[in-house]
């Protein structure tokens, strides 16, 4: 059983919103775009999270992450909503982020895809490239000594790549991810848009199968509903992540 823990990047009005009553855990600074936050992460058990359904393994001492995806379609209804998914190194167990990912929100009906990547303690922030549903993505957080990373995002369908180092010295490199989230606001976690399944290959920690690190297969759950479930790895490098529930 997991002890409760949040590691993540508020706003001001998110903290305001959790008040008093939110649980004694460290918070940092704002990091939102459009009106969400990526990364917030809060755990409710073993193999469970309110936002969150993917493999993040923790320790310490990660220097990359990596893995590939096939950008899915989202399904739409009236409803507005948000997914997304991504790679990245620290936002589990630790107070820094940097991360970097693909999008598919819902608006007026439609889906709305994107791409972006975080770094503490900067807001996220969007890449303006195209970015379609069947689109074939690789994404990487790597460390690169002296608190400074680079973010790098490749669609090779579209034939971009965009690549962004910063330096954040505090980073503690305690974990490192491969996630699809449903994003949060100040009210809290956002409806999941209908992505129906995401699959993620080569996923590998510090050049290695991510699996070696006996990371932790998390299922997204809010409550008694299952909002996300997440498949067994395949030769410590390969899953699925299903839709179940916005």
């Amino acid at each position: 059983m997991r002890t409760t823990r949040r590691a993540t990047a508020l706003s001001a009005a998110l903290l305001a919103t959790l008040g008093t009553a939110a649980p004694a855990v460290a918070v940092t600074a704002p990091a939102i775009a459009n009106g969400t936050v990526h990364n917030l992460h809060i755990h409710l058990r073993n193999s469970s999270s309110s936002n969150w359904s993917g493999f993040a393994a923790t320790g310490g001492g990660f220097t990359s992450i990596s893995a590939s995806w096939v950008q899915p379609t989202g399904k739409c209804t009236s409803a507005t909503s948000y997914s997304s998914f991504w790679v990245g190194i620290d936002g589990d167990g630790s107070n820094s982020v940097e991360q970097t990912g693909s999008e598919v929100d819902c608006s007026g009906g439609s889906p709305q895809y994107y791409s972006w990547y975080e770094m503490y303690p900067a807001y996220p922030v969007n890449f303006s490239n195209t970015v379609r549903p069947g689109d074939h993505f690789t994404g990487s957080v790597t460390f690169n000594g002296s608190g400074k990373f680079t973010m790098k995002l490749s669609d090779t369908t579209q034939g971009w790549s965009r690549s962004v180092s910063k330096t954040y010295s505090p980073a503690q490199r305690y974990s490192v991810e491969v996630i699809a989230e449903a994003p949060s606001s100040s009210t809290g976690v956002l409806p999941l848009t209908n992505f129906g399944t995401v699959n993620f290959t080569n996923s590998l920690a510090n050049g290695q199968p991510l699996g070696n690190y006996s990371p932790d297969q998390i299922n997204m759950v809010s409550g008694s509903t299952t909002k996300a479930t997440t498949s067994s790895l395949s030769g410590g490098e390969n899953f699925s992540v299903t839709w179940k529930h916005s």
